[in-house]
């Protein structure tokens, strides 16, 4: 199969007729809003200049949640609205939502008293009308050394349980895409997004194809820039974003046994230990960050502060830089306002329409995406002057790859077999076309298995046998991939 033609193809589907919105960026916020307005009957594009699910969306915390912490500082409508979202992706998509246990040690002398944090667990299943996703407890001493073995017991008073849900960041981003395209969207990445005009009631748009460079001009009647860390760079943008760097590390759970999520404490900064299979998630950071988007990166500090406070909480552990098999970072973009430090930012969405026709969204969690994308439906319908029906994304199933097409391909929170029709599935049905895609964000492979850079010489040699690489592009597909 021909990349070019099947590029052309999508790309003449997409200006075949002007646009109701085109969405620009891949993310979950930009997948959201397209399911949505396609879904109400929306003509809908979408662009994105990298892969999808390439930025924030694939490098998150893999958390559904409301913010525990929020409660703290105060905000109770997000963390209302978010327990409420994480309680209808658990119902629309329980392949990426599954009820995890968190484990919130407590201490003497520190800012988490066990008294307040059980009044504000209890709270928070109430955020969630009642029904979490478990029923949260108070801990005593006792229990939590036998429940985690290798805890600091120091001045240890006992903990609180709670509950959130575990997903697949970009499974989530890949599963709503799709979900998109069923009901009419037109969806390419590797596409950048140039210009666009005004000529009465249209915008006129011009998009590149990052494999022909050739220009595509587009017409639609609205656009939307969700491009999460890139949004404030487009041209009508009038955002203004604060980008904080999130660090996350993965370690074998045979280093970390951890039977349930655990919260670990620096002063006044969370962090999280996230059991994922037979690997765990440790995370995250919250830092300013100036830079190109695409270029953040972990560093050693990055690496050294997380292991600190993990053997802080588990002194036998003894974790060092060894132990740490992957890694990631992923930039938060936030609505530069108010003053304080990075967690003290709102985590709280935003929509401007700067020029008629053009909005701006901003802000919010990987958990309300399915709100936000409802709200700017919702504006887009007032914007366009369209009685639209009502929004159903949160009544509709979300299905798992392979469903619709009767694949026999797995899907969920752990990656999926290493396998040929693995590989052709994403290649034919979930617009992958680089390795890094396959490895990075349609399977997590990378990240997961300890032999990653072993197994990529295979999955580079079905990707060449779908698509017709020769040895030099499967040369340059790896080299790629390790870059990455």
């Amino acid at each position: 199969m021909s990349i070019e033609i099947v590029r052309a193809e999508q790309f003449a589907r997409l200006s075949s007729q002007p646009l109701d919105v085109l969405v620009i960026g891949g993310g979950i916020v930009g997948a959201g809003v397209a399911r949505d307005a396609a879904m109400r009957g929306l003509r809908t594009g979408l662009v994105e200049k990298h892969d999808l699910a390439f930025g924030t969306s694939g490098r998150s915390s893999r958390l559904l949640h409301g913010g525990l912490r929020y409660l703290a500082q105060g905000r109770l409508g997000l963390v209302w609205a978010a327990n409420r979202e994480k309680m209808t992706l658990h119902r629309i998509a329980p392949h990426l939502a599954e009820p995890l246990a968190f484990l919130f040690p407590t201490y003497r002398g520190t800012p988490w008293p066990r008294w307040q944090l059980r009044i504000g667990v209890k709270l928070y299943d109430l955020l969630c009308g009642r029904r979490n996703l478990g029923r949260s407890a108070t801990l005593g001493q006792s229990e939590v050394k036998k429940l985690l073995p290798g805890i600091r017991s120091n001045d240890l008073t006992g903990a609180v349980r709670y509950f959130d849900g575990l997903t697949n960041d970009a499974r989530l981003v890949l599963d709503t895409l799709s979900s998109a395209r069923r009901y009419g969207a037109n969806i390419i990445n590797y596409t950048a997004f140039e210009e666009a005009h005004r000529d009465g009631p249209a915008w006129r748009c011009a998009a590149c194809d990052a494999f022909t460079g050739q220009r595509h001009l587009l017409t639609t009647r609205s656009i939307v820039n969700a491009a999460g860390p890139w949004a404030a760079g487009l041209p009508q943008s009038r955002l203004r974003l604060r980008l904080t760097k999130g660090v996350h590390l993965v370690v074998d759970r045979k280093r970390l046994p951890l039977p349930s999520a655990v919260v670990m404490t620096e002063r006044s900064r969370i962090l999280f230990g996230i059991p994922w299979g037979e690997r765990v998630i440790l995370g995250t950071t919250d830092t300013d960050y100036e830079g190109p988007p695409e270029s953040v990166a972990v560093n050693a500090a990055d690496i050294e502060y997380i292991l600190n406070v993990v053997n802080a909480s588990f002194p036998s552990a003894s974790l060092n830089s060894s132990d740490v098999m992957h890694t990631w970072a992923g930039l938060r973009p936030l609505l530069a306002a108010g003053h304080g430090g990075p967690s003290d930012i709102s985590r709280a969405h935003r929509i401007d329409m700067p020029e008629p026709g053009w909005f701006d969204v901003a802000g919010g969690k990987l958990t309300t995406y399915r709100l936000i994308a409802e709200h700017v439906v919702d504006r887009l319908a007032r914007q366009l002057r369209r009685k639209l029906p009502r929004c159903r994304t949160g009544d509709e199933p979300l299905l798992a790859f392979g469903e619709s097409t009767g694949e026999s391909t797995p899907s969920g929170i752990v990656p999926p077999p290493v396998r040929a029709d693995v590989v052709e599935h994403f290649c034919r049905r979930e617009w992958a076309v680089h390795l890094d895609d396959v490895m990075i964000r349609r399977t997590s492979w990378h990240y997961y298995r300890a032999d990653a850079d072993a197994i990529a010489p295979q999955v580079a040699d079905w990707m060449a046998s779908f698509f017709g690489w020769d040895a030099p592009q499967k040369e340059a597909e790896l080299t790629r991939y390790l870059h990455h």
